[in-house]
C-alpha cells in the first residue's frame, strides 16, 4: 500500500492527516459487519447530502488538500442517488456490492499513526417531572435568551471556526455564567426549567452525552436534546479522580466516575463543578437523538467524529475491541453522523451505542485503541487522479 496524499508537512504537534488507499477484502472483517443497517443509517445522511450545493467542498476549503480529497456535493449526491435504487432489494449482499462500486475506502492516520482513541456515548434515560417536587428537583434549562453567539471568522479570516459564547452586560460580551454558578440559582426566576429529574449525578451526565430520554411518572416519554452551551471550558473529572488517586488510570470509565460521585454525596457536586461547561436542553418530536449532522443517529452505527477531517455523511469502517467482550474484536461499517466536544483528532472517534442499561455500560466502558478506514465517493478518486 503506497500513501496516496497527505496534508502539508507542518510542525509535529499539528494534526497531518494521511489517507491510503485500500481494497475492501483488505477491510478486517468487511462483509460481516451489518453493512445492511448501516447503509439504512447513510440513507438517513442522504437527506441532508442531496442538498449540498453540487459545487460545494464538504469539508472547509480552509483545511487544503483534505477539502478537495473529500469531494464536492455532487460526488455525495450522486451516490446518494444510487443508493435509493437499492433500497427496495436491500440485503447484505446488496448494501456490500453497493458500497464497494461506488466508494473507495482509505485508511486514515495522523502524523503516520494509524490507531488511536474509540470511545462510546449513549441516550441516558432518567426519571423526571415536567413540575418541581420534592423529589424532582434538578432542573434542566432551555437555552436563555440572553446567550449570544459570536463567529470570530466574521472579523478575522485566521479566525474561522472559533466561536466565543456570552452575554452583553453594560455593552460589553462578558462569559457565561458557570456550572456552579447555574446550580447555584443564577438563572432561578427566569423561567428557563424544562424539565425537572430527580438525580444530579445522572442529569451531570445528561450534560456529557447531549441528549436523553426522560420519564414522566405517568410513564409518557420526554427526548430531549442539545439547544445550546455556556462556553465554558469543558474539564473531564475523571482527570482529577485520577491525580488524587481515587480511581486508578486503567480503571476511569463513567461507570467508576459514578459510583465515585454517589459514594461521595457531599464532595460530589465540587467535584461536578470543576467542569464549567454547562448544556442547554430542547424538547426532541423527532425519534431518536439527533447528530451534528441533523440526523436521528443509529445504535451501532452513527459515528461522533472531528469534521475538520471527517465529513459529515461519510462511512467509516471501524475496527477496534468490543469493550463488553474481552478481547473480542469489534467490526463494522458505521457513518459520520456527529461531532462532540472531546473527539478532536484524526484517528478519534465516538460511538453510538443507543439508549438502556446495556448502551450504558458499552458505552461506559469503551476506551480502546482502534483504527478507522475513511470511504470516499470513487469519482472523488477519478477526477483528481491521487
Amino acid at each position: 500500500m503506497v500513501p496516496t496524499t497527505s496534508m502539508a508537512p507542518v510542525p509535529l504537534s499539528e494534526p497531518v492527516l494521511t489517507l491510503i488507499k485500500v481494497e475492501f477484502d483488505e477491510l478486517p472483517g468487511w462483509g460481516i459487519g451489518k453493512e445492511r443497517q448501516a447503509f439504512r443509517a447513510f440513507l438517513k445522511s442522504c437527506k441532508k447530502l442531496i442538498n449540498l450545493p453540487p459545487s460545494e467542498l464538504v469539508i472547509d476549503p480552509e483545511r487544503g488538500l483534505v477539502s478537495r480529497i473529500a469531494g464536492r456535493g455532487h460526488h455525495w449526491g450522486e451516490v446518494c442517488g444510487k443508493a435509493q435504487h437499492v433500497l427496495p432489494k436491500l440485503s447484505l449482499i446488496n448494501a456490500v456490492r453497493f458500497f464497494e462500486k461506488w466508494f473507495v475506502p482509505y485508511q486514515i492516520s495522523d502524523n503516520g499513526q494509524d490507531e488511536g482513541l474509540m470511545t462510546g456515548y449513549f441516550e441516558p434515560q432518567l426519571r423526571g417531572s415536567r413540575w418541581p417536587t420534592p423529589r424532582f428537583k434538578v432542573p434542566l434549562y432551555k437555552r436563555p435568551d440572553d446567550l449570544v453567539t459570536v463567529d470570530l471568522g466574521s472579523f478575522k479570516k485566521k479566525w474561522k471556526g472559533q466561536r466565543v459564547i456570552g452575554k452583553i452586560a453594560e455593552n460589553k460580551l462578558i462569559p457565561y455564567a458557570d456550572r456552579a454558578e447555574i446550580n447555584q440559582g443564577s438563572l432561578k426566576g427566569k423561567n428557563l426549567e424544562l424539565i425537572w429529574v430527580d438525580d444530579p449525578v445522572d442529569a451531570f451526565f445528561l450534560h456529557i452525552q447531549g441528549s436523553g430520554r426522560v420519564i414522566l411518572p405517568n410513564g409518557e416519554v420526554v427526548r430531549i436534546g442539545y439547544a445550546g452551551k455556556n462556553g465554558q471550558p469543558y474539564f473531564a473529572i475523571g482527570r482529577d479522580l485520577i491525580t488524587r488517586g481515587e480511581v486508578m488510570k486503567d480503571e476511569v470509565s463513567l461507570q467508576s466516575i459514578r459510583s465515585w460521585l454517589i459514594a461521595h454525596p457531599r464532595e460530589a457536586q465540587a467535584l461536578m463543578n470543576k467542569n464549567k461547561s454547562y448544556i442547554f436542553f430542547r424538547v426532541l418530536k423527532q425519534p431518536g437523538p439527533i447528530g451534528a449532522q441533523g440526523v436521528p443517529l443509529t445504535p451501532g452505527h452513527s459515528l461522533a467524529v472531528d469534521r475538520r477531517f471527517i465529513p459529515l455523511g461519510a462511512p467509516l469502517w471501524l475496527d477496534t475491541t468490543n469493550p463488553l467482550v474481552s478481547g473480542a474484536p469489534m467490526r463494522r461499517l458505521v457513518i459520520a453522523q456527529d461531532t462532540g466536544g472531546a473527539i478532536k483528532g484524526i484517528v478519534r472517534a465516538d460511538l453510538f451505542w443507543g439508549s438502556g442499561a446495556r448502551a450504558r455500560q458499552g458505552a461506559g466502558r469503551m476506551k480502546e485503541k482502534g483504527r478507522l478506514y475513511l470511504f470516499l465517493p470513487r469519482a472523488t478518486l477519478a477526477e483528481h487522479r491521487w
